[in-house]
């Protein structure tokens, strides 16, 4: 699925020039939390969120401990603070450095970028115009969306469920040895020394996904540790 796919295109957004009071209301109105900043030509120039306004001197929260020393040479960072917390309007607070996707990016990319710069939503360019936001929301409902794994006319046979397994563990570090997995009657049965229980559950759970898979079962052992480890 590409990012076109899901993205949200009923886009609310704010300018340079609103006031924080107005941004927090709109957050709070409409139950988001981060829009992005669009100035009078229409061009994306930032995103503001939560997290702009949590430190505020309205709210008494502008304070911010630091250790003696830090403060002697981050002086750039307590005037960066200063603007955080008594700014006035959006152009002051918004982060500028804004990490955007064009609307044919394929959605493991845009969880990747999330994931990697742990951020919430990312804004849909498409020839440099915001046309929509992805967010972690729209991709949950992606997934609560896609169809159920089809169920096979034919039962694979145990032969045809084990060669499935093999090669979708190919090349995984943390996979087991082939002679240490069995399939019998639709069952995998899971033999051998393991070096760590998420390599068990990891192989547990590429089994499971296999169509024609009715359980697995799991008859392995800890590798056993070293004397004097």
């Amino acid at each position: 699925m590409l990012t076109l796919d899901v993205m949200t295109t009923t886009i609310i957004s704010v300018k340079p020039e609103t006031p924080i009071r107005d941004v927090a209301k709109v957050l709070a109105d409409h139950r988001i939390s981060g829009v992005p900043v669009i100035n009078a030509k229409g061009s994306l120039v930032g995103v503001i969120s939560e997290g702009d306004l949590i430190r505020r001197t309205e709210l008494d929260t502008d304070e911010r401990r630091r250790s003696w020393w830090l403060d002697l040479f981050s002086s750039d960072r307590q005037a960066e603070d200063y603007i955080k917390s008594h700014a006035r309007t959006v152009q002051d607070v918004m982060t500028t450095d804004v990490i955007s996707v064009d609307d044919e990016t394929p959605l493991s990319e845009v969880a990747h970028i999330m994931e990697t710069h742990r951020i919430k939503r990312v804004p849909v360019l498409r020839d440099g115009r915001l046309v929509g936001i992805v967010s972690r929301a729209n991709l949950v409902q992606a997934l609560a969306s896609a169809p159920a794994q089809p169920t096979p006319d034919v039962a694979p046979s145990d032969r045809e469920i084990r060669a499935r397994l093999m090669g979708e563990l190919a090349g995984q570090p943390w996979a087991f040895a082939g002679r240490n997995i069995v399939v019998s009657d639709g069952v995998v049965h899971l033999w051998g020394v393991f070096r760590s229980l998420e390599a068990v559950r990891a192989v547990r759970v590429a089994a499971e996904a296999i169509p024609g898979v009715k359980r697995v079962e799991d008859h392995t052992e800890p590798y056993p540790a070293m004397p004097g480890i």
